[in-house]
């Protein structure tokens, strides 16, 4: 039974649990990272965003040479190797895991490979395959992440009824895949599935898929997915499943009817919760919230002031780059460096076929909370580029305040939004006006200039389209 003694623990080891040990390192912190997985990187890296975004690009490669044919392009169907696409998946992840633990060394950070367990606030158990040791600290962030909710209904512990890590590993191209949740995780592997060959159904209970985002984004890619799935269904529920030979027979309800269904392959993606089962939280004073998620202050403190929590395991947005962020933030209240800043703005992306990004205040926020804004909107099909990439029903909207004309919120939906996003997250975090964006030079031809031309639109003046509504003028 080995005792080990540091300044600061981290527990688990994703972009926000790695994130945190780095910049405690390089504020001269000693620091031990615990992590239950071989490899460093958590569920983003592992089993999440990376390998997902892997998938992503290999699948639009056939779409786009399926595509080519009315440029005049026309290649032979594809031949696809699973084993061959597995392993380039994998390859991808790797390399990027050895990265993180390169650093880890580089920076003097302790990896300890276990599961950790609080015996109470100051002291950690850490179960590893040398036995238990008990890590001693002055401070602890908790960084341990979510995983894929599987209602008990759905859980017949029959690997043909996934979660996105299973369907990540694609094990298979089912000819029948029932996707449940219309949600990004949904919709991203939907079109994976669907470019490989799967006839993909999509049912989301709700009346909208990708809810959250503005109706205005979600068009296109609904008009993809109706195009590139077999269907997508809204306002229907999954009743039942049970297996039926070597399919899943799934019961849906919809108008009050219910309807019988077989599907070769189920995906189950209705959401997430914390994981943060079996760790010894009830040892210590923190406390959780209604839906499991522990609760944190804005310096991401715990109710326990020794222990932290970051990222997905406190709720809130399940983004890798806020939990990133949040780690910072948690770092610095336990050097003694935080600052109170003004609540940051968060950018979200869709790796979908056409791409969303949003971030700060959406259109819809705005109606429900009775927030005055104008809204501006430029058109892709005005854009030389974005018809250069095919992707003429994009689209670039900004939510301006009338009376500062402060740019409050954007959207973004095209060929690379996620790539695009950045400029108006920096743009409202500086408390920029439609004005700045509009006069800033954007180079011709790039999907950028629907940036500066959307400021455009909302003086009355773009380029590229013509606004027949009256439009405030700015004096000077």
């Amino acid at each position: 039974m080995e005792s080990i003694k540091t300044e600061l623990v981290v527990l688990g080891a994703g972009p926000g649990g790695y994130a945190a040990a780095f910049y405690a390192a390089d504020k001269g912190k000693k620091v031990l990272l615990v992590e239950m997985d071989k490899q460093l990187g958590g569920v983003c890296l592992t089993r999440g965003c990376i390998p997902s975004k892997a998938l992503l690009h290999a699948t639009k490669m056939i779409t786009e040479a399926r595509d080519s044919v009315h440029r005049g392009i026309t290649f032979g169907e594809p031949k696809i190797d699973l084993d061959k696409l597995r392993a380039w998946k994998n390859s991808v992840v790797e390399k990027l895991a050895g990265g993180v633990t390169s650093l880890a060394k580089l920076r003097g950070v302790t990896v300890l490979q276990g599961r950790g367990y609080f015996e109470d606030s100051k002291t950690l158990r850490v179960e590893t395959a040398d036995g238990q040791k008990f890590v001693n600290y002055e401070a602890a962030i908790i960084a341990v992440g979510s995983k894929s909710a599987m209602p008990k209904a759905f859980d017949l512990g029959n690997p043909r009824i996934m979660t996105s890590r299973e369907a990540l590993e694609v094990p298979d191209v089912p000819e029948k895949l029932l996707i449940v949740g219309g949600g990004y995780i949904g919709m991203e592997l939907g079109t994976v599935y669907a470019a490989l060959g799967s006839k993909v159904v999509v049912v989301e209970a709700l009346g909208s898929i990708l809810t959250g985002a503005d109706a205005d984004l979600i068009r296109p890619v609904q008009r993809y997915a109706e195009k590139a799935f077999q269907e997508v269904r809204v306002k229907t529920k999954v009743v039942s499943m049970s297996t039926v030979g070597k399919q899943i027979k799934v019961v849906m309800e919809a108008d009050g009817k219910k309807t019988e269904e077989l599907y070769d392959r189920v995906l189950v993606s209705v959401g997430r919760v914390p994981n943060h089962a079996d760790l010894g939280l009830e040892n210590t004073k923190i406390t959780k919230d209604e839906r499991g998620f522990i609760k944190v202050n804005e310096k991401q403190q715990t109710n326990d002031p020794a222990l932290y929590a970051i990222g997905d395991v406190t709720g809130g947005v399940l983004l890798a780059h806020k939990a990133s962020r949040e780690a910072r933030l948690a770092v610095d209240a336990i050097t003694g460096d935080y600052e109170s800043l003004d609540k940051y703005i968060i950018p979200a992306v869709v790796f979908t076929d056409p791409e969303i990004a949003w971030c700060g205040l959406t259109e819809t926020e705005a109606k429900q909370k009775g927030i005055t804004v104008k809204v501006a909107r430029f058109p892709w099909g005005a854009s030389g580029r974005a018809q250069t990439f095919d992707s003429p029903d994009g689209l670039t909207k900004l939510i301006i305040d009338p009376a500062t004309e402060r740019v409050l919120g954007a959207g973004i939906v095209g060929h690379g939004a996620g790539e695009l996003i950045s400029e108006l997250v920096f743009a409202i975090e500086m408390g920029a006006t439609a004005y700045d964006l509009a006069a800033s030079i954007h180079p011709h031809p790039t999907l950028s200039e629907t940036i500066m031309e959307c400021a455009e639109v909302f003086y009355g003046n773009a380029t590229h389209t013509f606004t027949r509504k009256e439009a405030p003028r700015r004096e000077g």
